[in-house]
């Protein structure tokens, strides 16, 4: 059974292809009522499913984040859990985007979820939730106070693009100390 309309359209295809992604966001973008079953769709047993959600729901916010706010619970939440790094990076993004219009609680639930997610085994989530946290921590100093000796950790990855983004986002925050 499909958890929503829109499964069957992501499905198929080569996994790292954005298939009909780019349909789906169009036809959510003009129905704004088709987010909840673009969302819904995170909970598919397809992992290249869930992967075009992502980036499906990444584009949505992008250019109507108050829609995807809407949904902020359940990001936040079910889909927060979902063990799939390309949730988790892309919920990294996601935070951002929607950082003006979240309610206090609300970002720190999506920082306490970046922190568990700081170091998960995919070199694209370090870097993306690493660039994330660092957005919030530019706002509060006792996230950058927690962040800064995990970015030091980070800069002995052996991933180069994640020594490299954590030592230009120590940098940054440094910068920002000086201030």
């Amino acid at each position: 059974m499909s958890v929503s309309r829109f499964e069957s359209t992501l499905t198929g295809g080569h996994p790292n292809s954005l298939g009909n992604t780019v349909s789906v966001v169009d036809e959510v973008l003009a129905d704004r009522a088709l987010l909840a079953d673009l969302v819904a769709c995170y909970r598919s047993d397809d992992a290249v499913v869930r992967l075009r959600v992502s980036s499906a729901v990444k584009r949505v916010a992008q250019q109507r984040p108050e829609w995807v706010v809407a949904h902020l619970d359940d990001l936040l939440g079910w889909v927060a859990e979902i063990d799939q790094a390309s949730t988790k990076w892309t919920l990294a993004i996601v935070y951002v985007l929607l950082d003006a219009l979240m309610s206090p609680l609300q970002r720190d639930a999506a920082i306490a979820i970046m922190q568990a997610n700081l170091h998960y085994d995919d070199w694209i989530v370090q870097n993306t939730t690493a660039e994330s946290l660092a957005h919030f921590a530019r706002q509060r100093p006792e996230l950058a106070t927690w962040l800064v000796p995990e970015l030091r950790t980070l800069t002995t990855s052996r991933h180069k693009s994640v020594r490299g983004r954590a030592q230009k986002l120590l940098n940054s925050l440094r910068a920002i100390e000086r201030v």
